[in-house]
């Protein structure tokens, strides 16, 4: 039997480009009732912004995995948990969508101020993204951003 022979190839020089959404909201709910929202939009809640559904996994723990789960051992890892601080703080690094060389790390900071919660959003990436990439992004981002709205909303005012 024979070893395979290992080929190291050149690469044409590419950019490596980076992006960062920001974005601030103040929801009229508490931050308990907004963390949760969160993990639940992040997961079995997910909605594409066409309106189909999209269901996700989330393992709301230190190093937990947030993927898609397709079925028969079929899926895509999205990223990991690096940090959560219920109801402050939920931070996920990974790759999220993005199919080729690059890297995210996604931040939902909550502060309460009295009754409401202000969330501070913060996706940034870096890697061998396409051009068109980064200008796609925030539709996703502001679609879920609408439902954890709409949704933490409506459950403050049935409490």
């Amino acid at each position: 039997m024979s070893a395979g022979r290992t080929v190291v190839q050149a690469v044409a020089e590419e950019a490596v480009r980076s992006f960062s959404i920001k974005r601030e909201d103040r929801i009229e709910a508490s931050i308990e009732i907004v963390f949760e929202t969160i993990l639940e939009q992040m997961s079995h809640l997910n909605v594409k912004p066409d309106g189909v559904p999209m269901p996700m996994k989330l393992e709301a723990w230190p190093g937990g995995r947030w993927y898609r789960d397709l079925s028969d051992g079929n899926g895509h890892m999205w990223g990991h948990v690096q940090a959560i601080k219920a109801p402050e703080l939920l931070e996920i690094y990974g790759p999220l969508f993005m199919s080729f060389p690059a890297t995210s790390n996604v931040q939902y900071r909550l502060k309460a101020d009295g009754n409401a919660t202000i969330l501070q959003f913060n996706h940034t990436a870096m890697g061998l993204i396409p051009d068109d990439m980064s200008a796609n992004v925030s539709t996703g981002w502001d679609n879920m951003l609408k439902h954890i709205r709409a949704d933490a909303e409506r459950s403050a005012r049935k409490s």
